[in-house]
């Protein structure tokens, strides 16, 4: 049964620091891509960061920079460093699992709670 924990959000003022973490359990951690995801009101949910089983990486553009994801397999956890941020950057975050094997990846429909992160001006 897979299980999805965001944790570490928080409301944080405009060049401040918060680092996500998520807790993975019920699937094999470090056999799949994973990656952090937002929703911001009247938004799609987008993806902000990714994470191979091998430990290659993608941002988006408007994180590259500021953003680092990172991975522990051996205990299953995903962390999102999120470093001078921005009022743009409020949204609640998710953690996912992604399948590679389709055109373009998707996420898997598993889906914690989120962290909510707001940041004021």
């Amino acid at each position: 049964q897979v299980q999805l924990v965001e944790s570490g959000g928080g409301r944080v003022q405009a060049g401040d620091s918060l680092r996500l973490s998520c807790a993975a359990s019920g699937f094999t951690f470090r056999d799949y891509p994973m990656g952090w995801y937002r929703q911001a009101p009247g938004t799609e949910r987008d993806l902000v960061a990714a994470i191979s089983s091998g430990g290659s990486i993608y941002y988006k553009a408007y994180v590259k920079g500021r953003f680092t994801i990172s991975r522990d397999n051996v205990q299953g956890t995903l962390s999102l460093q999120m470093n001078s941020l921005k009022p743009e950057d409020t949204a609640m975050y998710y953690c996912a699992l992604i399948n590679q094997d389709v055109d373009p990846p998707r996420p898997y429909p598993y889906w914690g709670q989120g962290t909510q992160v707001t940041v004021s001006s």
